[in-house]
């Protein structure tokens, strides 16, 4: 290929749409180019390459050269820092360096016509360009593959109208935005000095940014919109935006001595829900969510959140909007950022695309960008998308304005994320106490000598003749009055704030303390019959995979009550009869639709072409939706993500399984900020249910532990349930008693691996049609072995199955065996009723597989005097303490597991009843 024409390509690509569109539009060189292509296949030589290099073709080939260069690297020189710091010199955006001289600029060009139909200069094109992508904003597209996509930017960047001046009445909104963000800003500060509020002072244009989304959203058809942000300006968000009454805010800086009406977080975490009403009259219901001081991690949160909305309302996405509010530094520095793009466009996760707000302080606390990233760019990492990203220099305005409304187009026309990079600065320290010109004196002397956004802004109203002095006295009176009233509101001693509690769709749902009864959870047996012949119903001309007939059979083999039902049958039936019962069904993680361990097969493969059945979605024409969903590779955008789906979807069953129970450590923010503390904090509450793969078989130190003893370390005021179930019956009724009974807490489900498939792992139907779940189950021998009991071993999981066989190898009926399927909320009840049948004086022995620094041991040890009679002592066994959870070998594994059992039933029981606590450590030498 000509390079010349290689270097052509977009300009040629341009005109081919153009020319599809309309053959007039084009030159008649061009026409005529095209015209042979598509009649015969065989065109002439393109018009731009002529024999002579100086003729005007070759011009036309240059002038392309030098437009796609300014929509390559236009950005570059865009004018986005209002601090002017930022100096790059961009040679391809010069016309010498492709040998064009001034004279050449005069030239006309034929096949580049205006809208009105005149022809262009190369001068005039060039101004075109930098008018485009060398102003305000600076814009980075050319990364994305689709033409149309690129044309339609394209044509919106570069349109003549797109610099048309805003109305009055627009232009005086913006002013009166940005009067409400500095005057909150300023009188906060002197009415708490030295109170941290983590100011937005520098870049105030975030409000009127937030405010002209949320109207252009609502004329667009948007109902709700779902945000989330960090600290920095949120005080101002949730007073200019949200709605949240200015005396509220104020009250909380007093922190007087009303703890019935005090949330458990700093005030610039806390969230708030509102509606808007828009300027012509429409409805959108706002919700800022809560967020702790991890910045970006409540960005999975927010998606989810709208996610659930959409599905509850079956709304396509033009119904909602996630506006993401991100900091410079974090948004280049989290790799949840990376992990929450890359859910935009997944079909399980997507909400129509998301609007990115950055607010581009252009430091990190005291970390420089030079320091911070290692790319021109705190939106680089955006690039992996095929989205635009438009960064605009915050201090002006009404190129904000533009940006907002060409971005929110984009986001309704393609139904994906976009990224504003809103360029400003901040005007204070990371607080109100810190002192920035430590590690930034030049950035910081620049700072203080410039005027604020709504000065300049006003400025340039006021020479235009757009606005009086009078008429913007009387907006910042009108503010400061009402920011007045507002405080002194505050300070009045019978003041009290206006307190969200849960409503709409969380009524009838608590939290608090565990109701003492376990709810009914059985089926009907027609249901479960059903249910399970439905699950293994294949629609005709169905191809399943031959080794998974096998697997189908089974199934009715257990519908009709020939065989028991193994671990995965169970969890299906659970999902099945909560399905036809009403109950939306999402659940999701790493390969959870075949399951970690083959064991799950929600979703089958068509054998010949692929396609795909999952049985769930299809066993009543009345049921509730089933999404079963394999997530992407990650752990804390998908914990995120399903986090905050549950919280606006309290009666559906959400949950989350790991691939093994170890890797949810990924994931561990999302649980220590949002899942474990959200009631606490923020009076919140979740049944998100988290399904950790848990058990020491031989795997290695990264593929046995769920980590039970991080779970029980942070249980409190039974903040949420963990439980390890031994049964499939038990793991039936504990996933239906999660969405049947009201009390919704998040749930940790420690699941089985090897006892998936373990042939006394089963459960006969009829504890399916009847029962409940059982916290404790006391120990299964013929009663007339209780007289002989000489020891109680009390287990949890797997070693359960140990023990048995052990007791049966040995014939040692002597020893009884109780299992805790619940860690927590701790069953002080059950667990007495399942010892009160023995004497006092017989040693009860806690044994576990995990080593003795985990596990539940520490737990129990800590709590087991208050919940259990105190005259029963408790001993335990298990590995030495270590701080690798299991040994890489095999061999090690068995040595250890024999070690254990062996222990446990060779435990000197004089000793015990003497009350010297057993050294396990001695016989696992």
């Amino acid at each position: 290929m000509d390079e010349n024409l290689a270097l052509s390509l977009p300009y040629l690509e341009q005109l081919q749409a153009a020319y599809q569109r309309d053959a007039g539009a084009v030159s008649p060189e061009w026409r005529r180019y095209f015209d042979e292509a598509h009649q015969d296949g065989k065109p002439s030589i393109p018009p731009c390459f002529t024999a002579d290099p100086g003729d005007t073709g070759r011009l036309h080939c240059l002038a392309d050269d030098l437009v796609h260069a300014y929509r390559v690297r236009g950005h570059l020189l865009a004018k986005i820092d209002p601090l002017g710091m930022r100096k790059i010199e961009v040679p391809e955006l010069e016309p010498a360096h492709y040998g064009l001289k001034d004279a050449d600029l005069d030239c006309p060009l034929s096949s580049v016509r205006r809208p009105g139909g005149e022809l262009d200069t190369l001068r005039t094109l060039v101004a075109r360009m930098q008018a485009a992508y060398c102003g305000s904003i600076g814009v980075q597209f050319m990364h994305i593959d689709d033409l149309e996509i690129r044309t339609w930017l394209q044509q919106r960047l570069e349109r003549d109208d797109k610099k048309a001046k805003l109305s009055p009445e627009m232009q005086r909104r913006i002013l009166t935005r940005l009067t409400d963000a500095v005057l909150f800003e300023e009188s906060v500060r002197k009415k708490h000095i030295g109170a941290k509020t983590f100011s937005l002072e520098g870049s105030e244009t975030l409000i009127p940014l937030l405010d002209l989304a949320i109207e252009k959203a609502a004329s667009d058809g948007v109902v709700e919109i779902v945000m989330g942000m960090a600290h920095r300006g949120r005080l101002n968000v949730l007073a200019n935006i949200i709605g949240k009454r200015m005396q509220d805010i104020f009250w909380e800086f007093q922190d007087t001595d009303a703890p019935e009406y005090r949330h458990g977080d700093v005030r610039y975490h806390l969230g708030y829900s509102s509606d808007w009403k828009t300027a012509a009259g429409k409805s959108v219901h706002m919700s800022l969510c809560f967020n702790p001081s991890h910045l970006e991690f409540v960005n999975p949160v927010v998606l989810g959140r709208l996610r659930a909305k959409l599905d509850r309302a079956s709304s396509s996405p033009d119904k909602g909007l996630a506006v993401l509010i991100h900091g410079d530094a974090a948004f280049a520095g989290q790799g949840v950022v990376q992990e929450t793009l890359n859910l935009g466009e997944l079909a399980g996760y997507s909400v129509g695309g998301a609007l990115h707000v950055i607010v581009n302080n252009q430091i990190g606390f005291t970390t420089s960008p030079d320091e911070a990233r290692s790319c021109d760019y705190a939106t680089s990492v955006a690039k992996m998308m095929q989205i635009p990203i438009f960064h605009v220099n915050g201090e002006d305005p009404e190129a904000v304005a533009e940006v907002v409304s060409v971005a929110l187009d984009f986001r309704r026309q393609y139904h994906r994320d976009v990224i504003i990079d809103m360029y400003g600065y901040r005007r204070l320290g990371h607080n109100e106490e810190d002192e920035p010109s430590f590690t930034q004196p030049v950035l910081y002397r620049e700072i203080r000598q410039r005027e604020g956004v709504r000065d300049r802004y006003l400025h340039n109203l006021l020479k235009a003749g757009q606005v009086t002095q009078e008429q913007a006295d009387e907006i910042a009176e009108r503010r400061l009055q009402a920011i007045q009233a507002a405080f002194e509101s505050a300070k009045l001693p019978e003041f009290r704030p206006q307190v969200q509690y849960r409503g709409g769709y969380w009524s009838g749902f608590f939290g608090g303390t565990e109701p003492r009864d376990e709810p009914e959870t059985g089926i009907e047996p027609r249901n479960a019959v059903r249910v399970l012949e439905r699950l293994a119903t294949l629609p005709e001309g169905f191809h399943v995979h031959p080794k998974l007939q096998r697997f189908l059979d089974a199934r009715l083999a257990m519908a009709k009550g020939e065989r028991p039902l193994d671990w995965a049958t169970a969890e299906a039936l659970a999902l099945g009869s909560l399905a036809t019962g009403g109950y939306r069904i999402r659940l999701t993680g790493q390969d959870t639709a075949r399951g970690t361990f083959s064991q799950r097969h929600a979703v089958l493969h068509d054998y010949e072409d692929g396609h795909t059945w999952c049985p769930l979605e299809h066993l009543d024409s009345a049921q509730a939706p089933v999404r079963i969903i394999n997530s992407p590779l990650s752990e804390v955008a998908a914990l995120g993500f399903e986090y905050g789906y549950s919280l606006d979807y309290p009666e559906a069953l959400v949950a989350w399984e790991a691939q093994f129970g170890d890797f949810v450590n990924a994931a561990q923010v999302i649980i220590d900020q949002f899942i474990a503390s959200a009631e606490e904090k923020w009076h919140r509450l979740s049944g998100l249910t988290m399904l950790l793969p848990h058990g020491w078989e031989g795997q290695g130190p990264e593929h046995s532990s769920a980590r039970l003893e991080r779970w029980l370390m942070m249980a409190a005021n039974e903040n949420y349930q963990v439980i390890q179930p031994s049964t499939p019956a038990q793991h039936f009724h504990a996933l239906r008693r999660q969405v049947v009974r009201s009390w919704r807490k998040p749930l940790f489900v420690l699941t089985p691996k090897s006892l998936l498939r373990h042939t006394a792992v089963v459960s006969p139907l009829e504890e399916f049609v009847a029962g409940r779940f059982r916290r404790v189950i006391a120990d299964q021998r013929p009663a007339e072995y209780q007289a002989e009991t000489n020891r109680i071993l009390l287990c949890s999981g797997k070693i359960y199955y140990d023990l048995v066989e052990a007791r049966q190898q040995r014939g040692r009926q002597d020893v009884a065996i109780v299992r805790l399927e619940q860690f927590y909320p701790l069953p002080a009840r059950e667990l007495n009723a399942a010892l009160a049948a023995y004497s006092v004086d017989i040693p009860v022995v806690w044994i576990q597989q995990e080593p003795a620094n985990m596990g539940a041991w520490q737990f129990l040890r800590m709590h087991w005097d208050e919940a259990v009679d105190a005259q029963r002592p408790l001993r335990y066994i298990a590995r030495p303490a270590a701080s690798s959870p299991a040994s890489g070998s095999r061999r090690v594994h068995i040595m250890e597991e024999e070690r254990l059992v062996e222990a446990a039933f060779a435990l000197d029981i004089r000793a015990l009843k003497a009350n010297r606590p057993h050294e396990t450590e001695d016989i696992l030498r």
